[in-house]
């Protein structure tokens, strides 16, 4: 059988809202746009705590090779049930990267709060919890409401999606605070990566969360490729 093939979705705060709340995330939580990670005058209008952070990274060489050797000696994923710190979702749908990204974004910390417990997102993480990796996997494949959603803002945003699917693009990946840990999530590599702790002040947008997640694979392909990364990003929080 031919393997599902999704449009790959825009990373912003239009798409990801949308999104979200056609799973079923309170509109009490909105995505905003984050245009610097180093200014604080940029960082200013997103409301604190932020509960996460989802980026579009392009795969550089740099970050491809750090990645190979990272997850190398990785024995599968075996995490599942309530004591699980993160749910972690593989990817098994082509170009789904991005509704994934979204989807550790809202099931995980703080912002599992804001699920409306009536929802899709409701019974999705519900369903997730107590399955290993593959059937957690298989779940989300013959998912209807997530494929609905999904495909619900494939045209939305501001750049054309391309109806054959082949849209250059990069990694989405989300970092999360959980259990007083920054996690890395991501539907591509071989299970959630936790980053470092976090103290109970800080967010995902603290100095420390962002030079042990995002800020690090920037340093990475700098000092190894000497070139800027060109990355989008966007951070979950209250509404203002």
């Amino acid at each position: 059988m031919k393997q599902k093939r999704w449009v790959m979705l825009e990373n912003s705060p239009d798409v990801m809202n949308q999104l979200a709340a056609k799973l079923g995330l309170s509109s009490d939580l909105q995505f905003y746009d984050v245009y610097s990670l180093d200014v604080p005058e940029l960082l200013a209008d997103i409301p604190r705590p932020a509960l996460a952070l989802l980026v579009i990274i392009p795969l550089t060489p740099a970050w491809d090779r750090s990645r190979k050797a990272e997850d190398a000696d990785k024995e599968p994923y075996t995490g599942s049930g309530p004591e699980e710190p993160v749910i972690w979702f593989k990817q098994t749908i082509g170009h789904a990267c991005g509704s994934i990204g979204l989807l550790h974004s809202v099931i995980n910390g703080p912002a599992v709060d804001f699920i409306r417990s009536d929802s899709d997102l409701a019974a999705i993480r519900s369903l997730a919890i107590p399955l290993d990796m593959t059937k957690r996997a298989e779940m989300l494949y013959n998912s209807e409401p997530f494929e609905f959603a999904h495909k619900s803002v494939e045209q939305a945003g501001d750049s054309a999606a391309d109806p054959t699917g082949e849209r250059e693009g990069g990694h989405f990946v989300s970092f999360v605070k959980s259990g007083g840990k920054l996690w890395e999530l991501e539907g591509s590599r071989m299970g959630p990566l936790e980053r470092g702790s976090l103290a109970d002040d800080e967010d995902v947008l603290s100095p420390r969360a962002l030079d042990i997640g995002i800020k690090s694979i920037i340093k990475l392909n700098t000092e190894e490729e000497g070139d800027d990364l060109l990355f989008s990003c966007i951070a979950l929080a209250r509404r203002s």
